[in-house]
């Protein structure tokens, strides 16, 4: 996969994102840049959830949209 297209993949599914966990913010979005680690910490720090529980969620959602790829 292309740069454009990961570039693409992202915007698409952010919407989708912020649909799941409202309280990252675009800011939140333009750090994590479709990178899994960033977007981990990030569900950590606004949610107040340990790293096994973020990744769980994130997990989750993933199964729901087995189209979405991280950058990294």
């Amino acid at each position: 996969m292309n740069e454009d297209t990961l570039k693409g993949n992202w915007k698409q599914f952010k919407g989708k994102m912020v649909e799941q966990w409202g309280k990252l913010t675009d800011d939140d979005f333009d750090v994590i840049a479709g990178r899994r680690d960033q977007f981990v910490g990030k569900l950590q720090e606004r949610l107040g959830i340990a790293r096994d529980e973020a990744e769980r969620q994130l997990k989750e959602w993933q199964s729901r949209n087995p189209d979405f790829r991280f950058n990294d």
